[in-house]
């Protein structure tokens, strides 16, 4: 699992590998991640964007933005979790993702960037590197 905490908040992220989607012989390759969302903080947060930078095997990037996670635009007050799950394809057996959420405290309407940290994703097919 990978862990980082900006601001009290503490993003962990397990990416699974999934075998039963992918078409390796295709180059398809498929992945899900659990992302967990914790709010050590003291006052209450909004999660209202995303940003991820996803990284295939060859270098190629791609950018995806747009409103919360799944659908949804949590509020944590201080102590509480929101745990999602998601998922990205690449065209090739390893990659890496990293993001931030974009977050604004409730009390003051203050907004600010949590880091994702970065990630990496493995398939039992090709050659392993570290990202």
């Amino acid at each position: 699992m990978y862990s980082q905490t900006t601001r009290a908040i503490t993003v962990a992220v397990l990416p699974i590998y999934l075998e039963d989607q992918s078409e390796p012989d295709d180059g398809h390759f498929v992945w899900a991640y659990q992302v967990t969302i914790d709010n050590g903080g003291a006052e209450s947060v909004q999660l209202l964007r995303r940003h991820w930078i996803i990284t295939d095997g060859l270098g190629h990037v791609q950018e995806v933005e747009g409103p919360g996670v799944v659908g949804e635009q949590p509020v944590l007050k201080p102590g509480e979790r929101f745990v999602y799950t998601s998922g990205t394809p690449l065209p090739t057996p390893s990659g890496f993702m990293r993001g931030t959420y974009g977050m604004r405290m409730v009390s003051s309407g203050e907004t600010f960037d949590v880091v994702v940290p970065a990630f990496s994703l493995d398939s039992p097919h090709g050659a392993h590197s570290i990202h």
